[in-house]
Parts: C-alpha cells; structure tokens; sequence
C-alpha cells in the first residue's frame, strides 16, 4: 500500500488558485469570468527586458551560472539598494533564485530548527506559515488590525516573543492588504533582536508614498525580492535574498543542491530590467494607482468598508461582513452568480474571515465590469 507523507497531506491548498482554478472550468464551458483574484500584471514583459533574454541566447549564455547567480545581475542589485534606500550590499551577500518561492523555502530552512517559531501577521501572504510548517517550524501569529490599516504593533510583537523565536517577517507593501509599514514602526521592529525577513517584492508599486527596506535599519535582517511583480515578469522566475554574509554559504549549499542555480536567461533579463526599464515601470506605476483610485471608489461606493486606503502593490482587502461572514463561500457565489474572480479573506488567515481581496491587476475595462457585476449580484443578495 502506498503511504503519503503527513507533511503534504497535511498542507493546505491555496485558495486564490481553488478559485482561479474553478474560473477556469467555468470558461471553458463558456462563461465569461473577470478575473480580481489573481495578483499577476496584466501588461507584458517591457521590449529591453524580452530583448536582453533574446540576445542571451544568441550569444549562448544559456548554461548553469554560479550557484550564487551572475555578478552582473548581483552587482545591479546592489546598485539598486544604494541608490535608492542609501544602503550598502556586497555583491557576495546576495542569492539569485527561481523566484521569490524558492528563497523562502531555502532561507526558512537556514533558519528554523524543528519547534522553532516565526513571528507572522495576521492577516498574511497564504503560503508564509505553509512554507514554515512544512519545515516543522511554527507559525507564531500577531493579529493586525483594520482600523491600523494592517500594520503590525511592535508592543504585541515583543509580547510574543520567546526563546523559540528565530524570526520576524514583515511584507511592506503587503500581500493582501496593499498597505505600508510606517518607518517608525520598522525601525521598532527592527530593534526587537530576532531576525526580521522583509519581503520587498512589491517595492516600486507604491502611490503616494515612500517604502522603506529593512536595511536601512538594521543589518540583521534578510530581504526577500524579485522581479515578478513590477517587472511583470511572473513567468520568468526570477527572485533573490539578501543576507548576512555568515549565512550565505549554508543558503548557497541548499540552492546547489535543491536547484542549482536560477536559470540563466532570466537573470540576464533581470539585468536588463535593473538598468533599462524605468520608464516602463513608471507607466505602469501610473496606470495602476489610476485603476486603484477607481476601484477604491467603486468598492466604498458599494457598501464595502475600507478604514485606511490602501497606497501599494495592486490589492484593496475589504470587509464583508455585513454581507457575510463566510468569506470562502461568498467569493465563490460571486464567481457562479457574477462571473467575477475574488478572494477570500479566510485564504489570508482567521482574522481576515469576512473580508474580500481584489486585485486590480487587470484593465480599467475589466475593473469597471466585473464591479458593474459585483454591484448587481448585492442589489439582488
């Protein structure tokens, strides 16, 4: 008889992919569904990124690279980092990955010893505690607060701290709410003395505002980042850690191990990204706040609450509950009935049951029709 391992029995789906995954059955039986729960952009990969990639090939450059990843790409990083939040990385301290997934399972495992726990919000991106519970580490959550607009209170972090707590991680801008974490309560954060993991994924995506990384506070901390989201280059898979240089070599063992290296013809794109692709960022910078302002509008306009107005990546999470409190079944009535795609408060963690994500990386048109839907669905609830 055939035995599965408890831990992938164990591990709980994601639900934005239950939901995308039932939209597509619908579309292929005809229906058309507008799609508010993904959070991929809708805009193509800029031409200089698609064009380095193409000239990679021509010349060849398509083998294993240093398990590391390229110094160019690594030195762009750095770069990058200087030039604007003002800190100073070594090119050594950094770890170029397939992707921002592939950083995270490498560095939870650099980390966390069975028993040991992770310091996360609540709510928070789904697969942060799958990733550590798969690990036999535990997730250690701190509710955040609506009225805070989801930021973590330093006081109930440092409450919860312990001698099992390894680490601290803080998404800012945040997957699902769209909010920042004020520098005063990163600095804060910072000075606790665990590990603080910052995921910096959506820096650039910000309307308004200034987002700050976790190195200008402190050098004890790791940052996790890539090019997937403001890039629009979710297919590429292509991400990276920033490190303390006495873990780098433990992370590089595990990267040669599980994945080698990241392929080398994203990693030539993402240079290209880093030194050529400012102004299409910034026009897609643009039209995303356009499509934020509207959809922040519509959504408020309709009866959903929203106390602190979201200013980064392309999600606006709002409170349902007067509609109901069972945010897993009302998203996937609004898929049947509307024909439109959203996510569960309930997929981000208990205290986000009651609310819904939407996500305007999708067209003004699309927006504009699938909350035209949404509006009809309520006058008929």
């Amino acid at each position: 008889m055939h035995r599965i391992t408890q831990r992938a029995s164990k591990i709980p789906s994601f639900i934005v992919m239950d939901v995308l995954e039932r939209a597509h059955t619908l579309e292929r039986k005809g229906r058309h569904i507008i799609h508010l729960e993904v959070g991929e952009p809708d805009f193509p990969t800029p031409p200089c990124i698609c064009e380095a990639a193409i000239e990679a090939i021509r010349r060849e450059r398509t083998h294993y690279t240093h398990s590391l990843g390229l110094i160019e790409l690594r030195e762009a990083i750095c770069e990058h980092y200087l030039e604007k939040y003002g800190v100073r990385i070594n090119p050594d301290q950094i770890i170029v990955t397939s992707g921002t997934s592939p950083a995270l399972f490498i560095l939870f495992s650099t980390l966390l010893e069975q028993g040991d726990e992770i310091i996360l919000s609540n709510p928070h991106y789904p697969c942060y505690p799958n990733f550590a519970s798969f690990l036999d580490a535990v997730p250690a959550f701190v509710n955040v607060y609506e009225e805070d607009g989801f930021q973590f209170r330093p006081e109930e972090i440092k409450s919860r701290i312990n001698s099992r707590t390894k680490a601290i991680l803080i998404n800012s801008p945040s997957n699902p709410t769209g909010n920042l974490l004020s520098p005063e309560r990163m600095e804060k954060i910072a000075g606790l003395g665990p590990h603080v993991i910052s995921d910096e994924i959506y820096h650039g995506l910000v309307y308004g505002e200034k987002e700050h990384s976790i190195l200008e506070f402190t050098d004890n901390a790791f940052v996790l980042n890539g090019f997937s989201k403001l890039y629009a280059m979710t297919g590429w898979r292509i991400g990276y850690i920033i490190s303390p240089l006495e873990f780098v070599r433990p992370m590089q063992k595990i990267q040669q191990n599980f994945f080698i290296s990241a392929g080398s013809i994203p990693q030539w794109a993402a240079v290209a990204a880093l030194n050529s692709a400012g102004k299409d960022v910034e026009q897609m910078r643009s039209i995303y706040d356009e499509r934020r302002i509207y959809m922040i509008k519509r959504l408020c306009d309709m009866g959903f609450g929203l106390t602190v107005e979201p200013k980064g990546a392309f999600y606006v999470l709002v409170n349902a509950k007067h509609i109901s409190s069972d945010s897993y079944g009302l998203a996937f009535e609004i898929l049947e009935k509307a024909g439109v795609g959203v996510t569960p408060g309930i997929d981000f963690g208990r205290n986000a049951e009651g609310y819904l994500r939407f996500s305007y990386a999708n067209s003004i048109d699309n927006i504009r029709l699938g909350l035209d839907r949404i509006e009809s669905f309520l006058n008929d609830w």
